[in-house]
């Protein structure tokens, strides 16, 4: 955190974010509000000591703060992929407007990228976009995916509750009767186990009316347990969840429904992997998957995603990204850390060996990978077991789960090897952003770069282009 820090926009958000008055705040930080209105203005630097009492006051996660994009959802590699589309590429805007953009006007920037998305939408699915209405075109999935990301995947107030709730359960090693007692003598409601015929085509359900919560026996046994979580954070966390689903100002009930149901899922992976217990159990063990499974009873998709959920101002985790993908490529979940190296519209960059994950079912695969910029990543790829056991084939799914390579040595799997001099792949972000010339597994052209074909020769890369 060298050099002056100019935070102006980021600040003023924040005491917006309080709904406070300049003068309130002033307050509450022992300044003038003329000294933090020059501050909002960016005629003043934030002071290191301002960010801590920032830190103690609001929660604010100094590194998350002072970073670059300030924890907004579009930071300047999404600008530079939406900006890199053939539509935009003419225009040459460079790099530096739009870190300006994303660090002086994150609304703004957050706008062109729904904006962006919703054209995407509408040519994939013409007849929505024809059906004339425009929040139809922002998709369920990337409005809670960007609320997600905004909130940087840690929710205090869910960590809070889950935390005093798994005190009460007070059972670490076997989670699922504790969890099955709360909610038959705290709420009346039986868990049961049943066959799939009897659930047509869910794999649980809650019966109000009979007080029953009813799980497929199809379902694995760890998400067996998970789904006993859910339902206990749906009840234990009713008031809780519907003030933040309210609070979000999703853009219709559908999206708001996702969302809930998103952070009832986070609710229960902290109720199964209470914060505290968590993370100094990930310490002990050098975030070993393979150990936190077995010390939580959870699987290695649910141990992965809470890895990325350890933001706790005081009491962080390594930061990582996590993403999920089919054999096909599609990505499921995206999960982004302290930093991401792949594109937030896109694919995977073909040289990172999350799909060769599928080769090696079980096994766990590591790699050192380095994106255009210079930054290296430590990152661990492995296939997971759908959550639902079915009759038809392609059962396996993949997750990628990657850190800057500065934390990497507090990692288990990263023992094996000498950061300073293994091996380390060039990888990037998506094709149609990527600077990489001599690239042989290139799939398309960068964009509003001009191709270098010559008829008289080939190159490495299938699409050569002129550098620069």
């Amino acid at each position: 955190m060298s050099g002056k820090l100019f935070l102006g926009h980021r600040l003023r958000r924040l005491r917006r974010d309080h709904q406070l008055s300049q003068t309130d705040m002033a307050a509450s930080l022992a300044i003038s509000p003329s000294y933090l209105n020059h501050l909002e203005r960016n005629q003043r630097p934030v002071t290191a000591s301002l960010l801590l009492k920032l830190a103690e006051l609001y929660e604010v996660d100094v590194r998350v703060f002072a970073a670059n994009g300030g924890g907004a959802r579009t930071g300047p590699d999404a600008l530079a992929e939406i900006f890199s589309d053939a539509l935009l590429s003419d225009l040459g805007v460079p790099r530096y407007e739009l870190a300006e953009l994303a660090n002086n006007a994150p609304s703004i920037a957050d706008a062109i990228a729904r904006l962006y998305t919703a054209l995407k939408e509408a040519a994939r699915n013409p007849e929505i976009a024809s059906a004339g209405d425009a929040r139809a075109l922002v998709t369920p999935e990337n409005w809670v995916r960007d609320y997600i990301q905004q909130h940087r995947n840690h929710y205090p107030a869910l960590e809070e509750a889950a935390e005093t709730l798994g005190g009460a359960l007070s059972d670490p090693l076997s989670m699922s009767e504790p969890m099955r007692r709360r909610l038959k003598d705290a709420w009346g409601i039986s868990a049961r186990v049943v066959p799939q015929s009897e659930l047509g085509n869910v794999s649980q359900l809650f019966d109000a009316d009979r007080r029953l919560f009813l799980i497929s026996a199809q379902l694995r046994p760890e998400n067996r347990t998970f789904a006993l979580a859910y339902q206990l954070a749906l009840v234990e966390f009713a008031p809780l969840l519907d003030k933040m689903v309210a609070e979000a100002g999703a853009p219709d009930q559908g999206v708001a429904q996702l969302l809930h149901m998103s952070l009832a899922n986070y609710a229960a992976g902290a109720i199964m992997m209470p914060y505290g217990r968590f993370l100094a159990s990930a310490e002990q063990y050098r975030y070993s998957i393979d150990r936190l499974t077995g010390e939580y009873g959870a699987n290695v998709e649910q141990v992965a995603h809470r890895l990325t959920t350890l933001g706790r101002p005081g009491a962080r985790g390594v930061p990582f990204f996590m993403l999920r993908v089919d054999p096909a490529g599609n990505i499921s979940k995206r999960y982004a850390g302290e930093n991401f190296p792949f594109s937030r519209f896109g694919g995977t960059c073909p040289r990172w060996n999350l799909h060769a994950a599928f080769q090696s079912a079980g096994q766990a695969v590591t790699q050192l990978i380095e994106t255009p910029d210079g930054q290296r990543f430590f990152t661990v790829s492995r296939t997971i077991d759908r959550p639902i056991k079915t009759e038809l084939g392609g059962s396996l799914l993949a997750i990628g789960l990657g850190c800057d390579i500065r934390h990497a040595h507090k990692l288990s799997c990263a023992e094996v090897y000498d950061l300073e001099k293994a091996p380390v792949t060039p990888v990037g972000p998506a094709c149609a952003i990527c600077p990489r010339i001599d690239c042989a597994y290139r799939a398309t052209p960068p964009a509003g770069r001009m191709l270098a074909v010559d008829r008289t020769r080939k190159t490495i890369s299938p699409f050569p282009f002129v550098a620069g």
